[in-house]
């Protein structure tokens, strides 16, 4: 058999992740530390584990509707509106998924057409564009500049725009740079928008890990709710990633359309995730917090260590990454953690990774612990030293 007749021309042009390269390569490695994954060190918390087993035991094992529990998308809908004074009902406006990648992939496939075009900041998270290519749609990538703090400027995105712009994405809090946007910055992005058909699609996975600035969805900006699909889910804020659990809200015609094609894709969530899930929502704000406070600590020691070994590293506010700028080294971004990880068992990922706007800058996930990333900044300082010889 020939599979490269066989195998689809846009899977063929899809480039593996940039991300789970330094993973596989560390596997092995004695002493190996990984700053790489984005996932959270914490074990998902008892109570919500707990939840899970009890309907295990209780036999709940058999589908859930398409869309979900009800149970599920109602403490969906008074969280959102507890955390964040968004306002979607139950019934109607919240599909759950598996995880926030098949949202994504859903709100993608249900509004765009062939040769439309969907602004993507860049650096951002790595399945944006393949998902949009994939669909024969136009990734139109619009860099984001540290002195901006990696916001995406009102002025940024009415350059990009043009006649066959069908959507932005809004990765805020943003993977990999630990930028956010604020209500202002929203509300200018808004004032673009305005008398347009473009639609938003704004993943907030890490809405609950900001620090010192609470999250603020396009969807709360005045006449911004009716053109933002939300898309969210439990593996950040409650350390659930192998639950692979999410959710999508939007207008109604939207998530109809969503779930129609859930329906037949997908059927249903796991059902015993979605259990742990009503738990976790309706008794696990203590959670949150606790988990965000360590991470804030981790942060702030790893930003001032990357300063102290003279890297230039803006302060991330959201997530849990850090993106400091390493040009002064002289490597390129896939160069560094090349040589980084072959010399000092340490992975970070290329900042290139995450689109043309992450060159010349490397991710570093801490969500570790503070003995690994103390032990990797003291590797980092060893690895430095030794460009300079």
């Amino acid at each position: 058999m020939d599979y490269e007749k066989i195998l689809c021309g846009r899977i063929k042009k899809v480039k593996p992740s940039g991300i789970r390269k330094y993973f596989d390569l560390l596997q092995g490695m004695e002493g190996g530390i990984s700053l790489g994954i984005g996932e959270p060190d914490f074990i998902t918390p008892w109570h919500i584990r707990d939840a899970g087993i009890y309907s295990l035991e209780k036999g709940f094992t058999k589908y859930s509707p398409n869309a979900g529990l009800s149970d599920l998308r109602k403490a969906i809908s008074r969280y959102l509106k507890r955390r964040f004074d968004l306002s979607y009902e139950g019934i109607g406006q919240i599909l759950v998924t598996v995880g926030g990648s098949e949202g994504l992939d859903l709100a993608f496939r249900c509004i765009l057409e062939p040769g439309d075009e969907v602004i993507i900041p860049s650096p951002s998270f790595v399945c944006y564009n393949p998902l949009v290519s994939m669909l024969h749609a136009v990734p139109v990538p619009v860099e984001t500049r540290a002195e901006d703090e990696f916001r995406l400027t009102a002025e940024e995105l009415k350059a990009a725009i043009t006649p066959r712009t069908k959507a932005v994405v809004l990765p805020f809090p943003n993977n990999p740079t630990g930028g956010i946007m604020g209500r202002a910055d929203l509300e200018a992005l808004a004032e673009v928008l305005r008398g347009t058909d473009i639609m938003v699609v704004s993943d907030e996975i890490y809405c609950e890990l900001t620090y010192g600035q609470h999250h603020v969805s396009m969807a709360n900006i005045p006449d911004m709710y009716e053109r933002t699909i939300v898309v969210n889910g439990f593996s950040k804020a409650y350390s659930m990633t192998g639950w692979r659990l999410g959710y999508v809200c939007g207008p109604q015609p939207l998530i109809a359309a969503m779930t129609k094609l859930h329906q037949y894709a997908i059927m249903c969530a796991p059902t015993t995730s979605q259990y742990a899930a009503i738990e976790a929502l309706n008794n696990g704000d203590g959670d949150i917090e606790a988990m965000k406070e360590e991470y804030d600590g981790r942060r702030r020691f790893l930003v001032d260590g990357f300063r102290r070994l003279g890297l230039e590293c803006f302060e991330p506010r959201g997530a849990f990454y850090t993106f400091p700028c390493i040009r002064s080294t002289g490597l390129t971004s896939e160069e560094f953690c090349d040589r980084f990880l072959e010399a000092e068992h340490v992975a970070v990922i290329p900042g290139s990774a995450f689109g043309p706007g992450g060159e010349g800058f490397v991710r570093a996930c801490y969500a570790a612990s503070m003995k690994d990333l103390a032990e990797a900044l003291e590797r980092l300082e060893h690895f430095l030293d030794g460009l300079k010889k």
